[in-house]
């Protein structure tokens, strides 16, 4: 499997897996008194980079810095949430385990993404 082909299919798995956060988001606004309002509007930004990671799997080397943003943005998410998980022994596995995947989404995004393209000097 070449490189690009590897990143558009982890592109449309973690587009994939952040458009799942759609779910959460509505059902917190569908019983907003039970719901973490942070949580249901963190939820809802996940789930729109989802769907752009999606439509940037059609051409990942135009997308390089939603790319890089999604990468450096799940690598500061897990440094929060597994700071929280030691601190809050009742949120520590599934904060730890979150993060983990966080780190896993990360580490492929940055190893896959696309070279910058050289910079050609116009003719003009």
């Amino acid at each position: 499997m070449t490189r690009e082909r590897a990143l558009k299919l982890v592109l449309v798995m973690v587009g994939l897996f952040f458009t799942a956060a759609a779910y959460p988001a509505i059902m917190g606004l569908h019983n907003p008194v039970n719901s973490d309002m942070g949580d249901t509007m963190q939820m809802a930004i996940y789930a729109t980079l989802g769907i752009f990671l999606i439509i940037a799997a059609r051409n990942p080397s135009a997308h390089r810095s939603l790319i890089a943003f999604t990468a450096w943005s799940s690598f500061a998410h897990a440094a929060i949430m597994g700071t929280l998980g030691f601190e809050i022994p009742e949120l520590r596995t599934g904060f730890l385990i979150t993060s983990a995947i966080l780190i896993i989404i990360g580490v492929a995004l940055i190893a896959l993404a696309p070279r910058k393209q050289p910079v050609t000097a116009s003719g003009t």
